[in-house]
């Protein structure tokens, strides 16, 4: 697994959390004919539509498969257009495609994932001036679904928490989610934790998608302090430029990494950290 193509997002990581606002939406640095983003489609059928938490379940699962595919090690095929993406701004766009257009994407360079019926396909990262057809065609708009009761977490899952105050369409949500699984990862990497990083993946990134209560939020919300919130208790936050639906430096998603006993040093291996899954 080419653990090192999230090198550069860690890197960026604590850099972009520390901007303001106002900062994190500043482009002038690029050249609009350059922007490189990695497309989710969103398969979304007009008479059977999936469920909302299912589709973000799949969409953080894919975004994240995608990037530690072995063809995106170094000397892979993907290498260059994957390490190219991630050393710059993770952007992101989600479309929706159903019938003959969803399996058109199917031949473009990427990963479909698969939860409860739900199928999301992200794909490699490309410049917007390079978007084949296939995806040029799909609409962005209209991915809206509603609201579902997704049940318990399931034991040692990751959660992706959203922010309960940030309405957010389901395209939006996507791609937050999408974010917060790359995130996850490069943390766990850079604390030297590839073992549950490659358990993970043999899973198939598996992840819990939830809406926080404002409880929650508070709780687990790292403030002005995600090292210490990271070394603690897992947490790490998606905080997003604000081009579509939120505001500039808004944090959108809390990705909780599920602590185990084995993955903890032994002096960090306490009741409460154990317990921490069992109270939210």
């Amino acid at each position: 697994m080419p653990l090192s193509v999230l090198d550069p997002l860690l890197s960026r990581y604590a850099q972009w959390l520390s901007l303001t606002g106002e900062a994190t939406a500043d482009t002038s640095d690029e050249d609009p004919e350059q922007v490189v983003l990695m497309p989710m489609v969103l398969r979304i059928e007009r008479r059977e539509p999936p469920a909302r938490t299912a589709l973000l379940e799949a969409a953080a699962a894919a975004a994240l498969a995608v990037c530690l595919d072995e063809r995106c090690a170094p000397g892979g095929e993907w290498h260059e257009a994957m390490h190219g993406w991630i050393s710059g701004r993770i952007r992101k766009v989600t479309r929706r495609a159903r019938g003959a257009h969803w399996e058109a994407v199917q031949s473009l360079p990427g990963i479909t994932v698969e939860v409860d019926g739900a199928e999301v396909r992200a794909l490699l990262p490309m410049r917007v001036a390079d978007m084949p057809k296939e995806l040029s065609r799909l609409q962005i708009s209209g991915s809206e679904l509603e609201p579902d009761e997704p049940g318990e977490v399931a034991h040692g899952v990751p959660v992706l928490w959203l922010n309960p105050d940030v309405p957010m369409s389901a395209g939006k949500s996507a791609a937050q989610v999408g974010h917060a699984t790359m995130i996850l990862a490069a943390q766990l990497h850079g604390e030297g934790m590839d073992r549950a990083l490659e358990r993970w993946a043999a899973d198939g990134y598996p992840c819990a998608v939830r809406q926080a209560t404002p409880e929650t939020w508070a709780d687990l919300h790292p403030g002005d302090d995600p090292e210490t919130a990271w070394r603690k208790s897992r947490v790490a936050m998606v905080r997003d430029a604000g081009f579509t639906e939120v505001d500039p430096g808004t944090v959108t998603v809390l990705a909780q990494w599920r602590l185990t006993w084995v993955e903890l040093p032994p002096g960090q291996r306490s009741a409460d950290l154990l317990d921490r899954e069992d109270r939210f």
